[in-house]
């Protein structure tokens, strides 16, 4: 299987993110291709990860299914066989690819932690609130929360995304998204959440990312993917430091542990990060569908 760095197919090519390109393929959908690109600290590392976007697309479609009783999304398919004609002259494209909807993209990234870490846990030791919201003193690094918080973002097209309050949030999108963004959430999250604990995973924290579709709120992006997700082993936990992961923390552990500065230019991964993160990734898929990850 070779890994896929970027595309280049014969449509309008609305936008190169970090992991995904996006072409338009007509007035009302968009072909949305997940490389083997992997980003952390909002850098893009010149390293592949084999199979990454396929994961990462399997994860998604089986999570857009799961939770359309909750909410509706915009996917439409990602059978190969299926695709339009054009499309069926580039095989890269079979197994990380998903033809979706066209929709107003809400410019915001809505989090939802259950648990203290990354960027929640630089805040708290700092004593300062996360996204506006005090949290009790004496907690732990990775220690449960006692109920899952909303945390929004800002979604930078460049750069580091901004925590934003409720407050602030509601002045950006309106009182009545956020809270439908706020519900939705924070219901997909605790539900999801169940879900995995009962399979072994801890869902520490995640996001999503809303759209408008014929004045309807729905899911777009990805969805409960090790690249929007801090997934961890159940029977690893324990608060107080660190924990192991299915994600790619375990390449921003290796940036960290060699100094890198989180500046241009960026590291290239040794073999074996690339051969372990290839198989977190694979193994969470695993893991959370219950099936056997297929090479072919």
């Amino acid at each position: 299987m070779e890994v896929v760095s970027q595309t280049s197919l014969p449509l309008n090519l609305k936008s190169r993110g970090k992991v995904r390109d996006i072409y338009e393929l007509d007035e009302d959908k968009l072909v949305m291709v997940a490389t083997d690109r992997i980003s952390t600290f909002d850098v893009v590392l010149p390293s592949l990860i084999p199979y990454k976007g396929i994961v990462l697309t399997a994860l998604s479609v089986f999570w857009f299914r799961e939770t359309k009783k909750i909410i509706d999304n915009h996917f439409i398919s990602a059978n190969f066989e299926d695709f339009p004609e054009e499309l069926k002259k580039y095989p890269e494209l079979k197994g990380r690819t998903m033809i979706v909807k066209k929709v107003q993209p809400i410019p915001v990234e809505s989090i939802v932690r259950g648990y203290l870490s990354g960027s929640a846990w630089s805040a708290y030791q700092k004593d300062e609130p996360v996204c506006g919201i005090e949290l009790p003193p004496g907690l732990k690094e990775s220690e449960k929360l006692s109920q899952p918080i909303f945390t929004p973002t800002t979604k930078a097209a460049a750069g580091h995304d901004l925590a934003l309050t409720e407050e602030e949030l509601i002045d950006l999108i309106g009182e009545d998204i956020v809270k439908r963004l706020k519900e939705v959430s924070l219901k997909i999250y605790e539900e999801a959440a169940k879900r995995l604990e009962e399979k072994g995973i801890i869902i520490a924290d995640t996001k999503f990312e809303f759209g408008m579709f014929d004045d309807e709120l729905i899911l777009i992006d990805e969805l409960l993917t090790p690249d929007s997700s801090r997934f961890w082993p159940k029977d690893d936990f324990q608060p107080g430091r660190p924990q192991k992961s299915f994600d790619k923390q375990f390449v921003r552990d290796y940036l960290i542990r060699v100094g890198w500065d989180k500046n241009p230019p960026v590291p290239e991964l040794p073999e074996e990060i690339i051969r372990e993160t290839s198989k977190k990734y694979i193994e969470a898929y695993e893991k959370i569908t219950g099936k056997k990850f297929n090479y072919d």
